[in-house]
């Protein structure tokens, strides 16, 4: 059976939206760099040549992880629910050892950016606030080693 992946409606439009740039622009794009390089001559020394290669592995790589992902996709409905931490969640917590408070959006995991505090219902800390309520105290089961964070607000 396929592993599914939660995503909301908008995370999956953009999926949709990032595939089909990817199989149409972009995929044109290096044909063309490819084509350019080929005409250069030699291609056994031909540095733009290898780069050009390197970028449509990567493409199709993306192409491929990107079908695969909106084949099996499962779109999570809007809910507006704050009693317990699920999908689509902001969660405020409060790091005991560090004291530190942070915001997290818990997101699918395509949709997960750090950089944003979007994370991923499947990273350690995501997988341990879900289905936990304001004042859990949880302990999170990292790589680095286990830490405990206190749900102090969920929107």
């Amino acid at each position: 059976m396929a592993e599914k992946f939660y995503m909301t409606k908008k995370g999956y439009e953009e999926a949709v939206e990032r595939l089909k740039y990817l199989q149409t622009v972009k995929r044109q794009e290096i044909v063309e760099r490819i084509a350019e390089a080929r005409s250069h001559g030699d291609l056994s020394e031909n540095a733009e040549y290898d780069a050009a290669r390197n970028e449509q592995s990567a493409n199709e790589g993306e192409i491929a992880d990107l079908e695969y992902k909106v084949k099996n996709v499962e779109i999570i409905e809007e809910n507006n629910d704050s009693s317990s931490v699920h999908l689509q969640s902001t969660v405020t917590v409060y790091d005991i050892e560090m004291e530190e408070e942070a915001v997290y959006e818990i997101t699918g995991s395509t949709e997960a950016d750090a950089m944003h505090n979007k994370i991923s219902n499947e990273s350690p800390m995501g997988a341990a606030l879900l289905r936990h309520k304001v004042g859990d105290v949880v302990t999170v089961h990292a790589p680095d080693g286990d830490y405990q964070v206190e749900i102090r607000a969920i929107k």
